[in-house]
């Protein structure tokens, strides 16, 4: 069985090697000339956890990670915590498997380094996709027709290939734009902050935690703003990041003030799909089902995706394969779907305005965490996506 896989993101490598252990023999294609590290924090909760132990990176990944022992919520204003739900030791022996946060390039550099380097072709951008009833293929810019049994489009939020199968719906922008920073622990070692706190208030909310074994702090701003553009490496100023969040508790306003490099991106989204295959060919991860990040479940989902594709493709013929692939979709999309709209909800939650509205949702909050001491997202975090069945 042959396999190509487009795009050696996250979901991309992790659908690579779940494809390699199904023994499938697989071409990851990418554009860019080489794996370079790009992003910030990543949350790894453990069903995406799961899967890394399943592809046997979860130690390797572990090892450049921080357990975080808990999360707590705090009002915008004076940092009063509004409820806590555990994580660390609790979660693990809850879930059977840990709750880790991580630098994204860490992550990134686990999954690569165990992709066979024969593989990978990098530099080598697709233009299109094809099929017919025994294979599929993918055509390059330089030319070649790369055929194989099936083709995985992991290809991200601006997904070319969800464009050629399904139509041309675009990136949706959320309404909403986040400043990210990383600063080193010494930069903050005087400031009293909680380990992992998301800091709740009016058209906005903070978030900060600590990547790279504790070495790096994670901070993240997120605002509601008409319009902002989509990219990982845009930066702005640190003053834009304090006059969005003037009046916060002193101590976000100190993480704000020590940033030095500061990035800030538009957060889109893409429309659910009613499905994401057709014959010989699937989208995984972003490109089916972009989410913002407000639950972070992004690359957890996409994990759960390529150990899904993965299993149901253990065993199978490549005349099997259109309907291995509409059993991917089938264990998958229902779920996908609605940890995508949950984030969305979240976010919306996050960012009431003080009064009523907020008050509510506070005390909706503490009243959850005193029934659940996970917390009410941590629903998926217990299933095992190998166990669930067809929806």
């Amino acid at each position: 069985m042959r396999a190509i896989v487009v795009g050696a993101g996250i979901g991309g490598l992790a659908a690579t090697l779940s494809l390699e252990r199904a023994g499938c023999e697989v071409t990851l294609v990418e554009q860019a000339p080489r794996f370079t590290e790009i992003g910030a924090g990543i949350q790894l909760a453990p069903n995406a956890t799961r899967v890394l132990r399943r592809l046997g990176l979860l130690d390797a990944v572990d090892a450049q990670s921080v357990r975080p022992s808990r999360l707590s919520f705090r009002t915008w204003s004076d940092g009063t915590e509004i409820c806590h739900y555990a994580l660390g030791r609790e979660a693990e022996e809850a879930f059977g498997a840990p709750y880790l946060q991580v630098h994204r390039a860490d992550l990134h550099r686990a999954l690569a380094d165990s992709v066979p380097a024969g593989s990978v072709r990098l530099d080598t951008t697709v233009v299109g996709i094809g099929q017919d009833d025994r294979s599929a293929w993918v055509t390059t810019a330089r030319g070649e027709r790369l055929r194989a049994d099936l083709v995985v489009a992991a290809d991200g939020i601006r997904s070319a290939a969800r464009q050629w199968l399904f139509g041309t719906d675009a990136a949706l922008y959320s309404g909403t734009a986040a400043y990210r920073a990383l600063l080193p622990a010494e930069k903050v070692a005087d400031l009293d902050l909680p380990e992992y706190a998301l800091w709740l208030g009016p058209g906005r909310h903070f978030v900060h935690y600590w990547v790279r074994r504790g070495e790096l702090l994670n901070a993240v701003g997120v605002v509601g703003t008409e319009t902002a553009p989509e990219s990982w490496t845009a930066r702005a100023e640190p003053e834009e990041q304090l006059r969005a969040f003037q009046g916060w508790d002193p101590r976000v306003l100190d993480v704000l003030g020590r940033t030095g490099t500061v990035l800030r991106h538009g957060i889109h989204t893409r429309a659910p799909l009613a499905r994401w295959n057709t014959g010989r060919i699937t989208l995984l991860g972003d490109s089916a089902h972009a989410m913002v990040p407000f639950q972070a479940q992004g690359a957890a989902q996409a994990l759960v995706d390529a150990a899904v594709l993965g299993d149901c493709l253990v065993g199978a013929t490549p005349a099997d394969v259109p309907e291995a692939l509409d059993r991917y979709v089938s264990r998958r999309l229902a779920t996908a779907t609605r940890v995508q709209a949950g984030s969305a909800r979240a976010g919306e939650d996050y960012h009431l305005p003080d009064g009523p509205e907020a008050d509510a949702r506070n005390a909706r909050m503490a009243a959850g965490a005193a029934e659940n001491e996970f917390g009410p997202h941590a629903g998926a975090w217990g299933v095992d996506a190998l166990e669930e069945p067809s929806a």
